[in-house]
């Protein structure tokens, strides 16, 4: 196999940094429209950080499945396969986003509290999903160095 027909992948199994930080990026996307939605709609409604939490993970899922499923949709794959390969390929790399941002924003003394309108909320919420980035990126490397994660979609981008 040489290397243009593996999609950044060595010898030795893992995925070079750039490959890993696309896939990456492309999965903090996803994550960060769903969880800065969670957090301020759950801010917003005065809901419990616990419920906050909740929804924001739930929707930095379905956002983030929706993202992989809208490119393999226009690459022509039915729903079932498509969300099929979205699970396979972001379901850990979003919850390892999740985990690690939403200890974060739990983490900060105030963030959860913090109103909309307080830079402590955004501050938090930024520093969470550059965190979330970094711990995720290393990851997503190992993952598509060995054939899953976002390697699973490769071929239909």
């Amino acid at each position: 196999m040489d290397h243009a027909s593996h999609g950044g992948m060595h010898s030795h199994g893992l995925a070079d940094w750039g490959t890993a930080a696309r896939a990456t990026a492309h999965c903090l996307t996803g994550c960060a429209l769903g969880e800065v939605a969670g957090m301020v709609i759950g801010t917003a409604a005065g809901l419990h950080n616990a419920a906050t939490v909740a929804l924001s993970i739930a929707l930095a899922f379905v956002f983030g499945y929706a993202l992989t499923m809208r490119g393999v949709l226009r690459a022509g794959l039915p729903l079932r396969r498509a969300a099929k390969l979205a699970l396979a390929a972001d379901t850990v790399s979003i919850a390892v986003m999740e985990l690690i941002d939403n200890t974060v924003m739990v983490g900060v003394p105030g963030a959860m509290t913090a109103g909309l309108s307080d830079p402590l909320f955004w501050g938090a919420l930024a520093f969470s999903l550059v965190l979330a980035f970094l711990v995720t990126l290393p990851v997503n490397r190992w993952m598509i160095g060995r054939g899953k994660g976002h390697a699973v979609v490769h071929a239909h981008h």
